[in-house]
């Protein structure tokens, strides 16, 4: 029976091998994801409506750190302008430098160098109508800037309250401090993609790492679960009858010791 105890004690050094791996492992994911995270995203709190109902007030999210010359139409940005406001502003991104940007067509719709832009996450107004602008309007972006609206076109203040401004409402492209990725609070995930924006030139942006971050923290979670439950696990199992540290073999009669 020796050699059977050897084989018995082989199997549990290696299973707790094993379950030490896999809990590093697991840890390396989980404090990796994070780690990659704070170096890629900054959190942010939205104070007001004005992006509704693509993000709630008061909803967390994410924004990738991006310099403003990575930013293209249909990207929800945060930015910080002096004539704006002291604070982080979350906008939308409708036209970039050199574009004409208008509103609104015979549908109601936005024009961007006379194409139509097609929104689907604009907050609907009175009686249920979704217009891109109750104030109409008609723009040349100059180079290097941005032209910024809100989601919620009926109660927001963006480019377009600042049109008597220099640069008629546009904010520079070194305003922006990041790309709002996902909304993590309530938990909404990533933010649908601008596609009414995709035929234009320069296209519209991909979203960052968020999805594999949070697929490398989940996974990691998982693993040192698991590696975690080896140990009760093994010993639960061994002290079952007939386990392997029961202390007599398959079939001997009770009170019969292994190895007599």
């Amino acid at each position: 029976m020796s050699g059977n105890r050897k084989a018995v004690g082989g199997h549990g050094r290696l299973g707790s091998v094993l379950s030490g791996l896999t809990v590093a492992v697991g840890c390396v994911l989980f404090l990796g994801g994070f780690v990659w995270g704070a170096l890629v995203y900054r959190p942010y709190t939205v104070p007001s409506d004005s992006m509704t109902p693509t993000i709630a007030v008061g909803s967390r999210v994410l924004a990738e750190r991006i310099d403003g010359d990575e930013v293209r139409r249909g990207d929800v940005v945060v930015f910080i302008d002096a004539l704006w406001s002291s604070s982080p502003m979350v906008k939308r991104v409708v036209a970039v430098g050199g574009d004409t940007v208008a509103c609104c067509d015979g549908d109601g719709r936005l024009t961007v160098n006379g194409e139509a832009v097609d929104e689907p996450y604009l907050r609907p107004g009175p009686g249920g109508k979704v217009v891109a602008s109750g104030q109409e309007f008609s723009v040349t972006v100059p180079e290097g800037n941005l032209f910024l609206l809100g989601d919620d076109r009926h109660t927001s203040l963006d480019s377009r309250s600042h049109m008597e401004d220099a640069g008629q409402g546009s904010v520079p492209r070194s305003a922006v401090v990041a790309r709002v990725d996902a909304v993590v609070w309530p938990a909404e995930g990533l933010l649908k993609p601008a596609t009414g924006f995709a035929a234009l030139p320069g296209g519209i942006s991909t979203p960052g790492p968020f999805t594999a971050l949070f697929a490398a923290i989940v996974a990691g979670c998982v693993l040192i679960l698991v590696g975690a439950a080896y140990g009760p696990v093994a010993r639960l199992l061994a002290r079952r009858p007939g386990g392997t540290g029961s202390g007599t073999r398959p079939g001997a009669r009770s009170g019969e010791k292994v190895g007599t």
